[in-house]
């Protein structure tokens, strides 16, 4: 079916792509020189070409080009092609946002995904006005904000792109003048080349403070924008489908479900700089940028909600809280000849006390910040909740007399934000790993408890004396002193969350995540300790319990024993109680990037999918209410794709009308830089979990046939063993090493985390899961992404009657494996297995070219069994903008790929001088982020 003549075609995208390529090359003549643009043009047609055509003349013409270069060239040519990338990612952003725009303008049918198009449809399917409303009661849409160690990206950078994102979308407006569209075309000039004039490298290592802000960048930049506006959409969406009542308002009322969270502050796995004294500056630091924004919307407020009284009356609960106010704080707010201000005009003079109740807010919070003795005005307001009740009565009393029109405006705005945001702005979940927990838990023991031996002790043994602990009612005194830096630390980090909830609130912290989790013991020393500060415990009558704690199951092996140790979890009648006292609520985090790393994608995805299943069922069986928390990445080898696509794949029954998943550094750019970007995204995301969620909620049960889950358990381990394979094969993890730029990655300075769990330890388990994929992406291997499916796939074929057939089916009918199957088609379509090879030249290990073969052989039959199962000519098939997207980027990454290569060969180069080394680090470091950027998802 044709596209409608009304929507922008790709002929459209690359007319603006050329006019930025344009104003680039223009820019890159004047300052950076004719001899830099022809080099950059010499190596982009040449590669190109030899896309179309391989000649080997012509390559190594091109080659040798590359090699003549000296530093500051080589310089200069990897920025020009990073900038393009830059400029490409904008103009395919704007162009998808304007067709949005005109499917809305024009009445034209929306995109799958879009509220209009999933509320028809479930108005299609016969979900009443009762169901539908008692499944919006039940959302949960919580994305997770996390630090990246492989995001490089400048504010100052981002902020320049933003602005070129606005120009492009005025640009092409079609009402535009001539005349206009020449000042237009002079401002983007003038942006490229601002933005060839700043640079994109750190001058200095990103600390924890700074990737909070750059976190707190998208927050004020797009979801101030973007949360109100997906609510508004969604109602409008009720409306049309499902009627309005008499005063216009639909039959489905929509709480404030979406909640974003972060782990930027709070994540400390790994993570020496995360300390207690971080996490309570992160927490004042959200707090200050929340109380900022309402207070910047209360102002506009009190300029715009201009009613006199002598034109209409507010309602009687309005005006007594106004008299109330005025009594109690009027001599504060209206002081001297001000004191008759907005003396006719309520809502104003209500706003104007509003405003000074969060400035007195905001004034604790920069003493706080200041780390000085902190004083509470009484003027400020207790907690969110407050500041919540006096916008309801203002909401409430305009519409008592008529003028819902304009309390459903920028009031109801406001309102959104604070329900969905509160005065602690992104939930805080904090994440330790596990043995910091064992040490620190053996250290208390070993002055309360000093004849139990809790190191030596068995799992029964720890779980019997854990429980006795948590379970004690009378205080337990802890001497400080004799604790190690490390069990200090820990100590403070849930005194500090104890400290915080009082000051703000229980809802300022999410969840406490254990990653490494391998025992029930895991848990309940998590619990001991929160319980050491007064987070839960017993009261001599009851149960409480104020911290919620996630186990992260994140290796194959921990997946498999999940469903056990979770048994064993809720079978013991002391966590039975906290989990009771909690809301009988548990939350469960399934780890996608060590899974992969450990047994390949197959297996990672299978095991994955099973967990889901058996601890829902689990939790059922104990009548816990559980939330599943999805820690996905940018990318295919750690989880990553479509956000909507990826939770229509969840096993049936498990998302149940909530879901959490990590937003990975790297993809909040992507996603949540520009307002009309993060808008459709938070969209898709919602609309995935209201069709996830509608068939559970319908009670009817979807069963997908036996023989499939079968087949998948068959072809999963296939898939594992043919990974575990490779990973096995003598000298593959100096391959790694030293194929790849994984080795001079922390030398970029974009992220606070190192690298490694272990300095110096080259081995698979000390290397992070996100260099792991980003190494392999950089070197065009993305093997985490799809190695094994292809062995995997071709032996079933092979082994089973109709085997092609039973898959082929899967795929038509299975969510799951059609996901699976087309995620892995990107990853395949990034590859490219003569370029990987030149990095494999890189190793030096003699096994080196086994390993490149086992790999570009695996390589070739995924990309044929893929095929064969899609039942597809060409990769990306059913995404032809994806596919585009790649095409078009091809003949600008494959020149840097090349030269990276020869950048790594002289860094490393033990042959040359150090003082000549080092002039190839600075390009070096520009190829990893021009890479990154061309790949748009890189670890």
């Amino acid at each position: 079916m044709n596209a409608p003549e009304t929507l922008l075609t790709d002929d459209h995208l690359r007319a603006q792509v050329k006019l930025l390529g344009t104003l680039l090359g223009q820019v890159l003549l004047q300052f950076a020189g004719e001899d830099v643009f022809e080099a950059v043009e010499t190596l982009r047609r040449g590669f190109a070409e030899l896309h179309q055509q391989e000649d080997q003349q012509r390559r190594s013409e091109l080659m040798a080009m590359i090699d003549a270069m000296p530093a500051a060239k080589v310089e200069l040519v990897v920025r020009a092609f990073s900038a393009y990338f830059k400029l490409v990612n904008v103009a395919e952003e704007s162009f998808a946002h304007r067709n949005r725009r005109r499917m809305l303008s024009h009445g034209l049918p929306l995109w799958e995904g879009s509220f209009d198009r999933t509320v028809e449809e479930l108005k299609a399917q016969g979900i009443s006005v009762n169901t539908l409303q008692g499944m919006v009661d039940r959302l949960h849409y919580a994305p997770v904000f996390t630090a990246h160690p492989t995001e490089a990206r400048r504010r100052a950078v981002m902020e320049g792109m933003r602005r070129v994102f606005l120009i492009c979308d005025q640009l092409y407006s079609p009402t535009l003048g001539v005349n206009d569209q020449r000042e237009l075309e002079a401002q983007l000039a003038a942006e490229i080349q601002v933005m060839w004039r700043t640079d994109e490298l750190r001058s200095a290592k990103l600390e924890v403070r700074d990737e909070v802000r750059n976190g707190l960048y998208y927050v004020r930049e797009a979801l101030f924008e973007a949360v109100p506006k997906a609510y508004y959409f969604f109602e409008k969406a009720l409306r049309k489908h499902y009627g309005m009542n008499a005063d216009g308002v639909a039959p489905i009322a929509v709480p404030s479900f979406i909640r974003f969270g972060s782990w930027i502050g709070g994540d400390r796995d790994g993570n020496p700089f995360v300390t207690a004294d971080v996490t309570e500056w992160t927490v004042h630091t959200q707090m200050q940028e929340a109380l900022l924004e309402y207070r910047a919307r209360v102002r506009s407020l009190r300029q715009t909600l201009t009613h006199s009284r002598d034109w209409c009356t507010p309602s009687a609960a309005f005006s007594e809280r106004l008299r109330e106010y005025e009594d109690a704080f009027g001599d504060q707010v209206f002081r001297g000849t001000a004191v008759q201000l907005y003396s006719r005009e309520p809502y104003r003079r209500m706003a104007a006390i509003m405003m000074a109740r969060l400035d007195a807010n905001l004034s604790y919070v920069h003493q706080c910040l200041a780390d000085v003795p902190s004083f509470t005005s009484h003027l400020a307001y207790e907690n969110a909740a407050a500041f919540l009740e006096d916008l309801y009565l203002v909401r409430d009393s305009l519409i008592s007399h008529g003028d819902r029109i304009v309390a459903t405006q920028d009031l109801q705005a406001l309102i959104r934000l604070v329900e969905s945001f509160g005065f602690h702005l992104l939930q805080l979940d904090i994440r330790q790993e596990s043995t910091v927990h064992t040490r620190t838990v053996a250290a208390v023991l070993q002055q309360i408890d000093p004849d139990f031996d809790y190191l030596a002790a068995n799992e029964t043994d720890r779980l019997q004396r854990l429980s006795a602990w948590i379970g004690h009612i009378d205080p337990i005194e802890l001497n400080d002193v004799s604790f190690d830096d490390e069990a200090r630390e820990a100590l403070a980090v849930f005194r500090r969350m104890a400290k915080l909830q009082a000051e703000v609130g229980d809802e300022v912290f999410g969840t406490y995540v254990i990653s490494m989790t391998h025992s029930a013991s895991h848990v309940m020393e998590v619990m001991l300790l929160a319980r050491l500060v007064g987070l839960c415990g017993h009261t001599g009558r009851d149960w409480f319990c104020r911290i919620q704690v996630a186990p992260l199951f994140e290796t194959v092996d921990d997946l498999q024993r999940s469903q056990a140790i979770l048994d064993q979890l809720l079978s013991n009648k002391i966590y039975r109680g906290l989990v009771a006292a909690n809301g009988n609520h548990q939350e469960v985090m399934l780890g996608y990037s060590d899974s992969c790393k450990d047994g390949g994608i197959l297996a990672s995805n299978w095991n994955l999918y099973q967990a889901q299943l058996s601890i829902i069922a689990l939790t059922q069986k104990y009548g816990v209410e559980c939330r599943l928390f999805h820690g996905r990445g940018g990318t295919v080898g750690r989880g990553g794709g479509p956000t909507h696509d990826a939770i229509l794949s969840q096993p049936p029954g498990t998302v149940n009308g909530e879901i959490k998943f990590t937003e990975q550094g790297e993809m909040l750019y992507y996603k949540y830089s520009n307002p009309e970007t993060a808008n459709y995204e938070i969209g898709m995301g919602v609309t995935g979990l209201l069709k996830a969620s509608a068939t559970a909620l319908k009670k009817c049960e979807v069963r997908y046939p036996q023989e499939y889950l079968d087949w998948m358990r068959d072809i999963a381990a296939a898939g594992e063993t043919a990974y575990r394979g490779l990973i096995g094969m003598e000298g593959f993890i100096d391959y790694f090493y030293e194929n790849t730029p994984v080795s001079e990655l922390g030398t970029l300075n974009i992220g606070s985390r190192p690298s490694h769990r272990k300095k110096a330890d080259r081995s698979l388990g000390s290397i992070r899961a996100i260099p792991w994929v980003f190494g392999w992406a950089q070197s065009r291997h993305t093997l985490p992404a799809w190695y094994g499916i292809g062995s995997a796939l071709k032996g079933f074929i092979e082994g089973q009657p109709d085997g092609l057939a039973h898959l082929q089916a899967m795929c038509r009918e299975w969510p799951f494996f059609r996901a699976l199957l087309s995620n892995v088609q990107m990853a395949l379509t990034k590859a490219d297995m003569e370029i990987a090879e030149e990095y494999a030249g890189l190793c030096e290990h003699p096994n080196a070219t086994a390993i490149y073969r086992a790999v570009a052989d695996e390589f070739d039959l995924t990309v044929s069994t893929v095929k064969q199962v899609a039942q597809i000519e060409n990769l990306l098939e059913d995404n032809p903008s994806l596919a585009l997207s790649i095409s078009r980027r091809r003949p600008y990454m494959d020149p840097i790929n090349h030269i990276q290569v020869r950048l790594l060969k002289r860094y490393r180069s033990e042959s040359l001088w150090e003082s000549e080394q080092d002039s190839w680090l600075t390009p070096l470091k520009r190829s990893i982020n021009a890479i990154a950027a061309g790949m748009r998802n890189t670890g």
